[in-house]
């Protein structure tokens, strides 16, 4: 008999939807208080090989935006590969978030012309584009693989984004933020393996 008192689990899309609405509905409040004030947040972005840029830059950066258009860029696919990578494992797209995180903000603290300031999402969005292309690789399931398929399809011309390109955008963040979706997945898929391997 089923206890009354048990909450009932969130459905695994309306989980997926809720986090990745609340995240993105943040990085719009940011962004509107700081047009609004103006508060100037985007100084607490990633400067490259200085102790601020690492701390909180890293951390800061991927809330932060130049303003709307450069927001409205990470919003679909953010939303987009974001439920996705939710719906495929709940857990997975949490190391593919960190290790996105990290190794794009790393990268560009490294890399990045000295003094230029950092902000976006975009690191995260390729992380998760790359999470999603290499877990289907990885896993070798028929589902995965399907789904790295229409990512390519849809959000293929992405791939260019890791070349430099523009002088204000910053390639060093999609660079590294798809090679660290790219570990996430690798990591993630030899802990499912090992999960599943019985004891002997």
């Amino acid at each position: 008999m089923t206890d009354p008192t048990t909450p009932t689990p969130m459905h695994p899309l309306r989980r997926a939807l809720t986090l990745w609405g609340a995240i993105i509905a943040l990085m719009w409040l940011i962004l509107i208080i700081d047009i609004v004030l103006p508060a100037h947040l985007t100084g607490f972005g990633i400067i490259p090989r200085t102790t601020e840029g690492l701390i909180p830059g890293i951390l800061a950066a991927p809330l932060l935006h130049a303003g709307a258009p450069h927001l409205i860029s990470n919003t679909i696919p953010l939303a987009v590969m974001g439920t996705i990578a939710a719906l495929r494992d709940w857990r997975g797209m949490w190391v593919a978030l960190a290790c996105s995180l990290v190794v794009s903000g790393l990268g560009v603290w490294l890399l990045a012309p000295a003094w230029s300031v950092t902000v976006g999402a975009s690191g995260i969005a390729f992380g998760l584009f790359g999470y999603l292309l290499a877990r289907g690789v990885f896993i070798r399931s028929i589902a995965d693989i399907l789904i790295s398929v229409l990512i390519v399809i849809v959000y293929g011309s992405l791939i260019w984004g890791v070349l430099p390109s523009h002088p204000h955008v910053s390639w060093q963040a999609h660079l590294f933020g798809f090679i660290g979706g790219i570990l996430a997945a690798f990591a993630t898929a030899k802990a499912s393996r090992r999960t599943a391997s019985p004891a002997a």
